[in-house]
């Protein structure tokens, strides 16, 4: 008597994964929901802090313009403690496709990637931000009469330190990239010249119009991407030595 075999049609393999994704990131949505509650809670607090050392007076034009200046800090607040909450919600999701090994190694990651953010939003507040801000008051002293209101001066914080805490992760992106068989750093190697011409673009993009300070804000991102090439590297050679030793074996 033949057996009933009952195959499982893969749209509704897929749909089941992309299911449990969606769970995740509802999940990781709801703790940004929470989080961006507390920064919003502690947004004057937040603001005192960096507005304790600004060289003049923020100002606000409308009653309603301090309401987007705590949005902006509650959404910084939600997203930087948010992250490492998604990073580990993202393994979850794909951890049972990994080999034990591979579920250790990958752990790693989400801490790192936590580290190299909260770095780069460092870099950019307490180094760029300073450059770009005193580049530009020492043009405009004498010349017009000053004021900054706080919505803009907090979207000029934002838009220095947050490209800053992604291009920080490039290094942890390409080894995961290298690990997982995608990136080749003899092909990041190649594309160099080509990096380095976008990388100085991003750069003047993120300064004003003088050479001196676009170098000295291109020359932090050219030299991520150097260390992407050499933590790629040493990734690529494991792998590959951990692929040999498998062939070996089977060999064998």
């Amino acid at each position: 008597m033949a057996k009933n075999t009952q195959t499982i049609p893969e749209d509704m393999h897929w749909t089941g994964h992309l299911g449990e994704l969606r769970k995740r990131l509802f999940i990781s949505l709801g703790v940004f929901i929470v989080f961006f509650g507390l920064g919003f809670y502690f947004a004057k607090d937040i603001y005192f802090y960096v507005e304790g050392d600004v060289p003049f007076q923020l100002t606000i034009l409308s009653p309603f313009e301090i309401i987007w200046v705590y949005i902006m800090i509650a959404t910084m607040a939600g997203l930087i403690i948010t992250l490492p909450f998604l990073g580990l919600q993202l393994w979850l999701f794909i951890s049972p496709g990994l080999t034990k090994k591979e579920r250790k190694v990958s752990l790693l990651y989400i801490p790192a990637m936590f580290l190299l953010f909260v770095l780069g939003l460092g870099f950019g507040f307490f180094f760029i931000k300073d450059l770009i801000l005193h580049f530009l008051l020492d043009l405009s002293e004498g010349v017009v009469q000053e004021m900054y209101t706080a919505r803009n001066y907090f979207k000029f914080i934002m838009q220095t330190t947050i490209p800053f805490a992604f291009f920080f992760e490039v290094p942890l992106i390409a080894m995961f990239l290298t690990s997982l068989g995608i990136l080749d750093p003899k092909v990041m190697k190649k594309t160099r010249k080509y990096a380095y011409l976008i990388l100085v673009i991003l750069g003047a993009m993120l300064s004003p119009p003088d050479f001196v300070l676009q170098l000295l804000v291109a020359g932090p991102l050219i030299l991520l991407y150097e260390i992407a090439i050499f933590m790629s590297g040493i990734v690529y050679r494991r792998r590959m030595r951990h692929l040999k030793s498998l062939y070996t074996d089977t060999d064998e």
